[in-house]
Protein backbone atom coordinates (compact mmCIF):
# COMPACT_ATOMS: atom_id res chain seq x y z
CA UNK A 1 0.00 0.00 0.00
CA UNK A 2 2.79 2.45 0.93
CA UNK A 3 4.53 1.66 -2.78
CA UNK A 4 1.35 2.51 -4.74
CA UNK A 5 0.79 5.54 -2.41
CA UNK A 6 4.37 6.63 -3.29
CA UNK A 7 3.73 5.76 -7.08
CA UNK A 8 0.74 7.54 -7.24
CA UNK A 9 2.41 10.58 -5.61
CA UNK A 10 5.27 10.76 -8.03
CA UNK A 11 2.91 10.00 -10.62
CA UNK A 12 0.59 13.06 -9.95
CA UNK A 13 3.65 15.21 -9.27
CA UNK A 14 4.98 14.43 -12.70
CA UNK A 15 1.26 15.58 -14.05
CA UNK A 16 1.57 18.88 -12.62
CA UNK A 17 5.55 19.40 -13.08
CA UNK A 18 4.18 19.18 -16.95
CA UNK A 19 1.64 21.78 -16.13
CA UNK A 20 3.37 24.07 -14.05
CA UNK A 21 6.33 24.38 -16.89
CA UNK A 22 3.64 24.62 -19.89
CA UNK A 23 1.44 27.24 -18.21
CA UNK A 24 3.04 29.23 -15.00
CA UNK A 25 5.19 32.27 -15.43
CA UNK A 26 7.43 31.74 -11.78
CA UNK A 27 8.78 34.84 -9.85
CA UNK A 28 12.42 35.55 -9.78
CA UNK A 29 12.94 32.27 -11.86
CA UNK A 30 14.99 31.69 -14.59
CA UNK A 31 12.48 30.71 -17.37
CA UNK A 32 15.02 28.97 -19.09
CA UNK A 33 15.97 26.83 -16.35
CA UNK A 34 12.41 26.06 -15.02
CA UNK A 35 11.02 24.82 -18.66
CA UNK A 36 14.21 22.54 -19.06
CA UNK A 37 13.74 21.25 -14.87
CA UNK A 38 10.07 21.56 -14.08
CA UNK A 39 9.27 22.85 -9.91
CA UNK A 40 11.59 21.79 -7.65
CA UNK A 41 8.63 21.45 -5.00
CA UNK A 42 4.89 21.38 -5.63
CA UNK A 43 4.09 22.00 -1.30
CA UNK A 44 0.42 20.64 -0.52
CA UNK A 45 0.62 21.01 3.48
CA UNK A 46 2.19 23.20 5.68
CA UNK A 47 2.17 23.01 9.98
CA UNK A 48 4.62 25.03 12.12
CA UNK A 49 8.32 25.36 10.47
CA UNK A 50 7.74 22.54 8.11
CA UNK A 51 6.24 22.40 5.00
CA UNK A 52 5.30 18.66 3.00
CA UNK A 53 5.80 18.41 -0.85
CA UNK A 54 3.13 16.07 -2.84
CA UNK A 55 5.49 13.50 -2.96
CA UNK A 56 5.34 13.35 0.71
CA UNK A 57 8.79 14.78 1.68
CA UNK A 58 8.91 17.42 4.81
CA UNK A 59 11.40 20.01 4.86
CA UNK A 60 11.80 22.58 7.14
CA UNK A 61 11.56 26.19 5.86
CA UNK A 62 14.14 28.47 7.71
CA UNK A 63 13.33 31.42 6.09
CA UNK A 64 9.58 31.39 6.54
CA UNK A 65 9.05 31.06 3.01
CA UNK A 66 9.74 34.72 1.76
CA UNK A 67 10.47 36.30 5.46
CA UNK A 68 6.62 36.27 5.71
CA UNK A 69 5.32 33.17 7.80
CA UNK A 70 6.04 34.72 10.70
CA UNK A 71 3.12 32.83 13.11
CA UNK A 72 4.16 29.37 11.17
CA UNK A 73 2.47 27.03 8.79
CA UNK A 74 -1.16 25.84 9.13
CA UNK A 75 -2.74 27.96 11.78
CA UNK A 76 -6.44 26.97 11.11
CA UNK A 77 -7.82 29.83 13.14
CA UNK A 78 -6.67 32.36 10.08
CA UNK A 79 -8.71 30.19 7.67
CA UNK A 80 -11.60 30.06 9.90
CA UNK A 81 -11.09 34.09 10.12
CA UNK A 82 -11.14 34.23 6.35
CA UNK A 83 -13.79 32.00 5.90
CA UNK A 84 -16.55 33.87 8.42
CA UNK A 85 -15.55 37.08 7.05
CA UNK A 86 -16.51 36.11 3.16
CA UNK A 87 -19.70 34.57 4.83
CA UNK A 88 -21.07 37.99 5.90
CA UNK A 89 -18.61 40.80 3.72
CA UNK A 90 -16.66 39.03 1.08
CA UNK A 91 -15.53 42.83 -0.28
CA UNK A 92 -16.51 46.45 -0.12
CA UNK A 93 -14.93 49.46 -1.48
CA UNK A 94 -13.76 51.84 0.80
CA UNK A 95 -13.42 54.54 -1.97
CA UNK A 96 -15.41 57.46 -1.57
CA UNK A 97 -15.26 57.57 1.96
CA UNK A 98 -16.87 54.18 2.85
CA UNK A 99 -15.52 51.94 5.32
CA UNK A 100 -16.46 48.39 6.69
CA UNK A 101 -15.81 47.04 10.51
CA UNK A 102 -12.60 44.89 9.89
CA UNK A 103 -10.04 47.81 7.94
CA UNK A 104 -11.50 50.01 11.38
CA UNK A 105 -10.24 47.62 13.89
CA UNK A 106 -6.95 46.81 11.58
CA UNK A 107 -6.02 50.50 11.22
CA UNK A 108 -6.87 50.71 15.32
CA UNK A 109 -4.73 47.69 15.82
CA UNK A 110 -1.66 49.03 13.67
CA UNK A 111 -1.76 52.19 15.23
CA UNK A 112 -1.30 50.49 18.33
CA UNK A 113 1.86 48.60 16.97
CA UNK A 114 3.49 51.60 15.64
CA UNK A 115 5.52 53.88 17.33
CA UNK A 116 5.12 57.31 17.97
CA UNK A 117 2.46 59.16 16.47
CA UNK A 118 2.33 56.88 13.35
CA UNK A 119 -1.58 56.63 13.49
CA UNK A 120 -3.30 56.49 10.18
CA UNK A 121 -2.91 53.85 7.76
CA UNK A 122 -3.25 53.64 4.00
CA UNK A 123 -3.70 49.57 3.33
CA UNK A 124 -2.62 48.31 0.06
CA UNK A 125 -2.15 44.48 -1.09
CA UNK A 126 1.89 44.06 -0.36
CA UNK A 127 5.06 45.60 0.16
CA UNK A 128 5.68 46.79 -3.54
CA UNK A 129 2.83 48.66 -3.53
CA UNK A 130 3.08 50.11 0.05
CA UNK A 131 6.27 51.69 -1.11
CA UNK A 132 5.19 52.74 -4.10
CA UNK A 133 2.79 54.08 -2.24
CA UNK A 134 4.98 56.22 0.08
CA UNK A 135 6.83 57.65 -2.75
CA UNK A 136 4.10 59.01 -4.08
CA UNK A 137 2.36 60.57 -0.60
CA UNK A 138 5.97 62.28 -0.18
CA UNK A 139 5.94 63.98 -3.28
CA UNK A 140 2.50 64.71 -2.97
CA UNK A 141 3.58 66.29 0.73
CA UNK A 142 5.97 68.44 -0.59
CA UNK A 143 3.81 69.47 -3.52
CA UNK A 144 0.77 70.65 -1.92
CA UNK A 145 3.74 72.73 0.83
CA UNK A 146 4.63 74.83 -2.32
CA UNK A 147 8.14 72.81 -2.84
CA UNK A 148 6.93 70.87 -5.41
CA UNK A 149 10.82 70.42 -6.90
CA UNK A 150 11.75 68.36 -3.87
CA UNK A 151 10.77 64.78 -5.81
CA UNK A 152 13.79 62.75 -5.53
CA UNK A 153 14.18 59.81 -2.79
CA UNK A 154 17.72 58.56 -1.71
CA UNK A 155 17.72 55.10 -0.96
CA UNK A 156 20.76 52.34 0.32
CA UNK A 157 22.70 50.11 -1.90
CA UNK A 158 21.92 46.38 -1.06
CA UNK A 159 18.68 47.53 -0.42
CA UNK A 160 15.13 45.67 -1.60
CA UNK A 161 12.12 47.95 -1.51
CA UNK A 162 10.11 45.36 -4.23
CA UNK A 163 9.30 45.13 -7.84
CA UNK A 164 6.88 47.77 -8.90
CA UNK A 165 7.95 50.64 -10.55
CA UNK A 166 9.17 52.74 -7.90
CA UNK A 167 10.08 50.53 -5.70
CA UNK A 168 12.15 48.23 -8.17
CA UNK A 169 13.59 51.82 -8.77
CA UNK A 170 14.06 52.35 -5.25
CA UNK A 171 15.67 48.91 -4.76
CA UNK A 172 19.82 49.22 -4.38
CA UNK A 173 20.29 45.69 -5.57
CA UNK A 174 21.33 45.89 -9.12
CA UNK A 175 19.96 42.87 -11.11
CA UNK A 176 16.50 43.83 -9.62
CA UNK A 177 17.29 47.13 -11.72
CA UNK A 178 18.88 46.02 -14.86
CA UNK A 179 15.92 43.33 -15.35
CA UNK A 180 14.09 46.17 -16.82
CA UNK A 181 14.05 49.99 -18.44
CA UNK A 182 11.11 50.44 -16.62
CA UNK A 183 12.61 52.50 -14.29
CA UNK A 184 11.20 55.27 -12.52
CA UNK A 185 13.07 59.15 -12.69
CA UNK A 186 14.57 60.41 -9.30
CA UNK A 187 15.97 57.84 -7.55
CA UNK A 188 19.25 57.88 -5.54
CA UNK A 189 21.42 55.58 -4.18
CA UNK A 190 24.37 55.42 -1.43
CA UNK A 191 26.52 53.67 0.44
CA UNK A 192 25.59 52.94 4.43
CA UNK A 193 27.46 55.75 5.98
CA UNK A 194 26.04 58.90 6.96
CA UNK A 195 28.81 60.72 5.34
CA UNK A 196 27.85 59.05 2.05
CA UNK A 197 24.46 60.28 2.73
CA UNK A 198 25.68 63.73 3.78
CA UNK A 199 27.65 64.26 0.62
CA UNK A 200 24.77 63.11 -1.61
CA UNK A 201 22.29 65.23 -0.37
CA UNK A 202 24.63 68.29 -0.44
CA UNK A 203 25.66 67.48 -3.98
CA UNK A 204 21.67 67.06 -4.98
CA UNK A 205 20.45 70.26 -3.06
CA UNK A 206 18.13 69.18 0.40
CA UNK A 207 15.44 71.51 -1.88
CA UNK A 208 15.24 68.43 -4.10
CA UNK A 209 14.77 65.41 -1.72
CA UNK A 210 11.95 64.79 -1.17
CA UNK A 211 12.46 61.20 1.14
CA UNK A 212 15.31 58.38 2.74
CA UNK A 213 13.94 54.93 2.28
CA UNK A 214 15.37 52.25 4.22
CA UNK A 215 15.06 48.88 5.81
CA UNK A 216 16.02 48.61 9.33
CA UNK A 217 17.83 45.49 8.80
CA UNK A 218 18.16 44.81 5.17
CA UNK A 219 16.86 41.66 4.69
CA UNK A 220 17.35 40.39 0.89
CA UNK A 221 20.39 42.34 0.49
CA UNK A 222 22.09 40.15 2.97
CA UNK A 223 20.39 40.54 6.69
CA UNK A 224 22.67 43.84 7.15
CA UNK A 225 22.90 45.75 10.31
CA UNK A 226 23.05 49.59 10.00
CA UNK A 227 26.74 51.23 11.55
CA UNK A 228 26.22 52.39 15.06
CA UNK A 229 24.18 55.34 15.51
CA UNK A 230 23.25 55.27 11.69
CA UNK A 231 19.35 55.97 12.06
CA UNK A 232 19.79 58.59 14.98
CA UNK A 233 21.90 60.35 12.63
CA UNK A 234 19.98 59.96 9.09
CA UNK A 235 17.15 61.15 11.37
CA UNK A 236 18.83 64.86 12.46
CA UNK A 237 19.78 65.19 9.05
CA UNK A 238 16.06 64.29 7.02
CA UNK A 239 14.75 66.96 10.39
CA UNK A 240 17.77 69.38 9.40
CA UNK A 241 17.02 69.14 5.54
CA UNK A 242 13.32 68.26 5.59
CA UNK A 243 13.76 65.17 4.47
CA UNK A 244 11.04 62.75 5.08
CA UNK A 245 12.12 59.38 6.64
CA UNK A 246 10.65 56.16 5.57
CA UNK A 247 11.03 52.85 7.07
CA UNK A 248 10.66 49.92 4.86
CA UNK A 249 9.38 47.70 7.92
CA UNK A 250 8.08 44.84 4.98
CA UNK A 251 10.28 42.58 6.65
CA UNK A 252 11.04 43.51 10.36
CA UNK A 253 7.90 44.62 10.89
CA UNK A 254 5.31 42.90 13.91
CA UNK A 255 8.01 41.48 15.47
CA UNK A 256 10.71 39.84 13.24
CA UNK A 257 13.56 41.58 15.17
CA UNK A 258 12.54 40.71 18.57
CA UNK A 259 10.87 44.28 18.93
CA UNK A 260 7.58 45.67 17.22
CA UNK A 261 9.00 47.35 14.56
CA UNK A 262 12.89 47.14 13.49
CA UNK A 263 13.13 50.78 13.58
CA UNK A 264 12.52 50.61 17.64
CA UNK A 265 15.49 48.86 18.06
CA UNK A 266 17.61 51.73 17.24
CA UNK A 267 14.98 54.15 18.77
CA UNK A 268 13.99 55.95 16.16
CA UNK A 269 11.03 57.11 14.78
CA UNK A 270 10.53 57.67 11.05
CA UNK A 271 7.62 59.84 9.05
CA UNK A 272 6.20 57.06 7.50
CA UNK A 273 6.09 53.20 7.99
CA UNK A 274 5.55 50.91 5.10
CA UNK A 275 4.65 47.14 5.97
CA UNK A 276 3.30 44.06 4.49
CA UNK A 277 4.87 40.44 5.11
CA UNK A 278 3.95 40.23 8.93
CA UNK A 279 1.08 41.73 9.07
CA UNK A 280 -1.01 38.94 8.20
CA UNK A 281 2.25 36.46 8.15
CA UNK A 282 1.25 35.56 4.38
CA UNK A 283 -1.94 34.07 5.16
CA UNK A 284 -3.57 36.96 2.59
CA UNK A 285 -2.12 39.50 0.60
CA UNK A 286 -1.94 42.75 2.09
CA UNK A 287 0.37 45.19 3.19
CA UNK A 288 -0.19 49.26 4.27
CA UNK A 289 1.64 52.93 4.66
CA UNK A 290 1.41 54.34 8.25
CA UNK A 291 1.78 57.94 8.21
CA UNK A 292 2.66 60.46 11.16
CA UNK A 293 -0.24 62.57 12.65
CA UNK A 294 2.27 65.22 11.36
CA UNK A 295 2.05 64.40 8.17
CA UNK A 296 -1.90 64.06 8.03
CA UNK A 297 -2.25 67.48 9.52
CA UNK A 298 -0.38 69.00 7.04
CA UNK A 299 -2.12 67.12 3.98
CA UNK A 300 -5.33 67.68 5.32
CA UNK A 301 -4.96 71.62 5.92
CA UNK A 302 -2.85 72.14 2.87
CA UNK A 303 -5.15 70.00 0.76
CA UNK A 304 -8.36 70.17 0.07
CA UNK A 305 -8.98 67.51 -3.01
CA UNK A 306 -9.24 63.69 -3.19
CA UNK A 307 -6.38 61.47 -2.01
CA UNK A 308 -6.13 60.26 -5.66
CA UNK A 309 -4.26 57.36 -4.98
CA UNK A 310 -6.51 53.33 -4.57
CA UNK A 311 -6.21 50.30 -5.43
CA UNK A 312 -8.97 47.84 -5.68
CA UNK A 313 -7.86 45.93 -2.80
CA UNK A 314 -7.10 48.55 -0.31
CA UNK A 315 -8.41 47.64 3.08
CA UNK A 316 -10.00 44.13 1.67
CA UNK A 317 -12.37 42.51 4.67
CA UNK A 318 -11.23 38.99 3.89
CA UNK A 319 -7.56 40.21 3.94
CA UNK A 320 -7.80 42.49 7.43
CA UNK A 321 -9.95 39.81 9.63
CA UNK A 322 -6.93 37.58 8.54
CA UNK A 323 -4.56 40.15 9.70
CA UNK A 324 -6.51 40.75 12.81
CA UNK A 325 -6.26 37.15 13.82
CA UNK A 326 -2.68 36.87 12.87
CA UNK A 327 -1.72 40.02 15.19
CA UNK A 328 -4.07 38.61 17.98
CA UNK A 329 -1.95 34.75 17.59
CA UNK A 330 0.92 37.16 17.91
CA UNK A 331 -0.07 39.11 20.97
CA UNK A 332 -1.46 36.22 22.94
CA UNK A 333 1.18 33.56 22.38
CA UNK A 334 3.87 36.05 23.17
CA UNK A 335 5.47 35.37 19.89
CA UNK A 336 7.59 38.51 20.29
CA UNK A 337 9.39 37.25 23.22
CA UNK A 338 10.19 33.99 21.47
CA UNK A 339 11.59 35.66 18.76
CA UNK A 340 14.28 37.38 21.33
CA UNK A 341 14.77 33.97 22.98
CA UNK A 342 15.14 31.98 20.05
CA UNK A 343 17.04 34.99 18.08
CA UNK A 344 19.87 34.18 21.00
CA UNK A 345 19.69 30.43 20.81
CA UNK A 346 20.11 31.01 16.40
CA UNK A 347 22.90 33.44 17.26
CA UNK A 348 24.64 30.96 19.88
CA UNK A 349 24.04 28.21 16.85
CA UNK A 350 25.64 30.50 14.68
CA UNK A 351 28.56 31.17 16.70
CA UNK A 352 28.98 27.72 17.52
CA UNK A 353 29.57 27.02 13.79
CA UNK A 354 31.94 30.26 12.99
CA UNK A 355 34.21 28.67 15.73
CA UNK A 356 34.02 25.05 14.17
CA UNK A 357 34.67 26.21 10.36
CA UNK A 358 37.34 28.41 9.67
CA UNK A 359 35.69 29.67 7.26
CA UNK A 360 33.09 31.60 8.66
CA UNK A 361 33.05 34.76 9.95
CA UNK A 362 31.02 38.16 9.96
CA UNK A 363 28.01 36.97 11.54
CA UNK A 364 25.13 38.96 12.80
CA UNK A 365 21.26 39.34 13.47
CA UNK A 366 18.54 40.42 15.45
CA UNK A 367 15.98 38.72 16.73
CA UNK A 368 14.96 35.83 14.20
CA UNK A 369 16.85 37.48 11.33
CA UNK A 370 20.44 35.99 11.02
CA UNK A 371 23.14 35.05 8.55
CA UNK A 372 26.99 34.14 7.76
CA UNK A 373 28.97 34.39 5.69
CA UNK A 374 31.72 32.06 4.03
CA UNK A 375 35.42 33.53 3.18
CA UNK A 376 38.81 31.81 1.95
CA UNK A 377 40.65 34.12 4.58
CA UNK A 378 38.11 35.49 7.46
CA UNK A 379 41.31 37.84 8.30
CA UNK A 380 41.62 39.60 5.01
CA UNK A 381 38.17 38.55 3.79
CA UNK A 382 39.56 37.10 0.80
CA UNK A 383 36.48 35.27 -1.13
CA UNK A 384 36.06 32.30 -2.97
CA UNK A 385 36.26 32.27 -6.69
CA UNK A 386 32.73 30.83 -6.98
CA UNK A 387 30.24 30.76 -3.53
CA UNK A 388 29.91 28.74 -1.22
CA UNK A 389 26.83 29.31 0.56
CA UNK A 390 24.60 28.04 -2.66
CA UNK A 391 26.87 24.64 -2.52
CA UNK A 392 25.92 24.29 1.32
CA UNK A 393 22.17 25.13 0.99
CA UNK A 394 22.05 22.81 -2.10
CA UNK A 395 23.65 19.91 0.81
CA UNK A 396 21.16 21.10 3.32
CA UNK A 397 18.08 20.76 1.07
CA UNK A 398 19.43 16.83 0.85
CA UNK A 399 19.43 16.90 4.37
CA UNK A 400 15.89 18.27 4.56
CA UNK A 401 16.44 22.12 4.98
CA UNK A 402 15.24 24.75 2.96
CA UNK A 403 17.75 27.61 3.15
CA UNK A 404 18.70 30.74 1.32
CA UNK A 405 22.15 31.59 -0.11
CA UNK A 406 22.87 35.39 -0.98
CA UNK A 407 25.41 36.65 -3.33
CA UNK A 408 24.62 39.76 -4.60
CA UNK A 409 27.25 42.87 -4.05
CA UNK A 410 29.91 39.84 -4.14
CA UNK A 411 28.83 38.38 -0.54
CA UNK A 412 28.64 34.91 0.21
CA UNK A 413 25.97 34.64 2.78
CA UNK A 414 23.74 32.09 4.43
CA UNK A 415 20.84 33.82 5.54
CA UNK A 416 18.27 32.37 8.51
CA UNK A 417 14.15 33.84 9.45
CA UNK A 418 12.39 30.73 10.87
CA UNK A 419 8.88 31.25 12.03
CA UNK A 420 8.12 32.69 15.28
CA UNK A 421 7.28 29.31 16.71
CA UNK A 422 10.26 27.52 16.47
CA UNK A 423 11.93 26.13 19.52
CA UNK A 424 14.85 25.76 20.88
CA UNK A 425 15.10 22.07 19.23
CA UNK A 426 14.21 23.20 16.11
CA UNK A 427 17.16 25.62 16.12
CA UNK A 428 19.51 23.36 17.16
CA UNK A 429 18.59 20.95 14.20
CA UNK A 430 18.86 23.56 11.75
CA UNK A 431 22.25 24.29 13.14
CA UNK A 432 22.89 20.85 13.07
CA UNK A 433 21.84 20.29 9.41
CA UNK A 434 24.20 23.48 7.92
CA UNK A 435 27.22 22.19 10.27
CA UNK A 436 26.84 18.70 8.39
CA UNK A 437 26.38 20.25 4.86
CA UNK A 438 29.45 22.91 5.37
CA UNK A 439 31.56 19.42 6.39
CA UNK A 440 30.39 17.58 2.93
CA UNK A 441 31.07 20.58 0.93
CA UNK A 442 34.37 21.19 2.09
CA UNK A 443 35.01 17.08 1.54
CA UNK A 444 34.78 17.70 -2.34
CA UNK A 445 36.76 21.02 -2.82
Amino acid sequence: MALQMKNEAKIKFTELAELDKKHFLHPSTSIRQHVENGPGFIFTEGEGIYLKDIRGRKLIDSLSSLWNVNIGHGRAELGQAAAEQMSKLAFSSTFGGNSHEPVIELAKKVAEWTPGDLNTTFFTSGGSESNDTAFKTARHYWKVKGQPNKTKIISRRLSYHGVAMGSTSATGIEPFREFTTSLAQGFLYVDSSIESLRALIEEEGAESIAAFISEPIQGSGGVNLPPKDYFKEVREMCDKHDILFIADEVICGFGRTGEKFGMDLFGVVPDIICMAKGISSGYAPIGGMVISDKIKKELMENYAGNFWHGYTYSGHPMCCAVALKNLEIIENENMVENVRNMGAELQKGLKYLEEKHDNLGNRRGAGLLGAIEFFKNVETKERYAEPVSAKVVAKALDRGLLGRSIVYGGQDTLAFAPPFCITKEEVGTIIAIIDDSIAEVKKER
